[in-house]
């Protein structure tokens, strides 16, 4: 019989409100305690290690270890930013403007879970939901369905442990997710979180319910020699390496000046990356198994997707090193589609382009940019500021990061300043309607309680300057 999905999300949805309706009426203390709670239980040692093996198990995706890394990280920043921060009620009072601004739920947030992502996601989200006193329902990647369900009753454990409704968190049962499951969540809740593939993205903003979403990564790093070779490479390894690149921020395209190229190449050799030369039969073994129809389309092969280089090569027919952890590709003739190394591998994968100087490297940052990736980051090693300035003036990207390993950097780390986020913004330029790294603060609805204040109408003389004034008089 077929499954009724429409009345299935429906249930979901009512049980979800009702939940809601009770912490509505929660203090920030309470909703402080539960976060906190909720951050701590999931990083406990034991409880992180099970979801993280249990996800790159069932995806067959990943490292379990790096999961580990980024359940600590993701989960334990994002409480970080939210600790001590006001989302009940009064949240800010102005007397010289004579405005309060009241802080309010959205409702039952709907929250699409990727697969790349599928072990620290779910307990963002929920974090970032509960902040606001909003339920959220947790729509997981087929492929991700048990370890979300899992998550998530860890998560209801902890809310009834506190008093808590712990209908404020539900995952999809694993017979009911699919594409049809999440599309029909899309469109019954009251505002949609959106992570993962592009075609899910554009559901969820097609869904007619106001959404939040992100935009292809296809990462592009420049390095001009000015920045310790060795380090570079270290940190764009780190990298790329880092869960068998599942994050959407890994340097997917690095432009090298041709005055350091020969010295880069053998820092990133030292590094384990083996170097596939252009026009060679290895380069295009390498795009059959990344992009098997080529050039009838450009749908990248799943199954080479967050696996280890060692095992690409292996697929590809290609004798590499024991131990080899990246596999870069020179490409110096063109960009788009007939040169399909120029766009997102979501593997241990990256393109290697040379450059005669800096304006070279814009333009081919540009390039690449507008065949895939607009709106979601770019990088630099150097020491030059003002090539760091031209970047952020210039570049149509929300992040660019500076001399760090950017799949750790983007979303968040320890040792940089952007909030911690599981969800990236991209803009306009990558069709969304955010150019941030999304947290807690975007799930709150605010009230602007505006009082009388004396009259701030100014003259035309303090308002407009006596240039602008005769000029236009004239």
């Amino acid at each position: 019989m077929a499954i009724n999905y429409a009345e299935y999300v429906a249930g979901l949805i009512a049980r979800a409100r009702a939940a809601q309706e009770i912490v509505n009426n929660y203090s920030q203390e309470q909703v402080d305690e539960l976060t906190a709670a909720i951050a701590y239980a999931t990083t406990k040692p034991d409880f992180a290690a099970a979801a993280a093996e249990a996800l790159a198990t069932e995806s067959g995706m990943g490292v379990a270890a790096d999961k580990v890394g980024k359940i600590y990280t993701k989960v334990k920043g994002t409480y970080r930013d939210m600790k001590g921060q006001k989302s009940v009620g009064l949240v800010e009072d102005n007397k010289e403007t004579g405005i309060s601004k009241y802080a309010r739920p959205m409702g039952v947030i709907g929250a699409i879970i990727p697969v790349t992502n599928g072990e620290a996601t779910p307990v963002v989200k929920a974090l970032c939901a509960i902040k606001g006193r909003n339920a959220v329902i947790l729509a997981p990647h087929p492929k991700a369905s048990k370890v979300n369900a899992m998550v998530t009753n860890k998560i209801r454990e902890i809310l009834k442990k506190f008093g808590a409704p712990e209908d404020l968190v539900i995952s999809i049962d694993p017979e009911y997710v699919s594409i049809e499951c999440s599309g029909e969540l899309m469109k019954q809740s009251d505002f949609n979180l959106a992570t993962g593939g592009t075609p899910m993205v554009r559901a969820a903003y097609s869904s007619g319910t106001p959404t939040i979403g992100v935009g292809t990564g296809n990462v592009v790093t420049i390095v001009d020699g000015t920045f310790d070779l060795d380090k570079a490479a270290d940190m764009i390894v780190r990298s790329k390496k880092f869960d068998h690149a599942t994050s959407c921020s890994t340097e997917n395209n690095i432009i090298c000046f041709e005055s350091c190229y020969d010295e880069f190449v053998e820092a990133m050799k030292k590094q384990g990356t083996f170097i596939i030369k252009d026009k060679t039969p290895e380069k295009e073994a390498l795009k059959k198994t990344l992009w098997p129809e080529t050039p009838a389309n450009h749908n990248l092969n799943r199954h080479i997707v967050a696996q280890s280089a060692m095992t690409i090569a292996k697929m590809a027919g290609i004798e590499v090193p024991e131990g080899t952890l990246l596999l870069m590709v020179e490409e110096n003739e063109g960009f788009g589609n007939d040169f399909p190394f120029t766009g997102e591998k979501l593997s241990p994968v990256s393109e290697l382009r040379i450059c005669k100087d800096f304006d070279d490297a814009i333009q081919q940052t540009e390039a690449i940019l507008d065949y895939q990736g607009l709106g979601h980051s770019c990088g630099i090693f150097t020491t030059d500021e003002s090539r760091i300035a031209v970047l952020g003036d210039r570049i149509k990207v929300s992040r660019t990061c500076v001399n760090q390993p950017q799949c750790l950097a983007n979303s968040g780390a320890w040792t940089n300043g952007m909030p911690m986020s599981m969800t990236l913004g991209c803009g306009t330029w990558g069709h969304n309607s955010v150019s941030h790294n999304v947290g807690w603060k975007d799930l709150l609805n605010y009230n602007w309680v505006y009082r009388p204040i004396p009259s701030t109408q100014p003259k035309d003389e303090d308002l407009f300057d006596e240039a602008v004034r005769n000029k236009v008089d004239k």
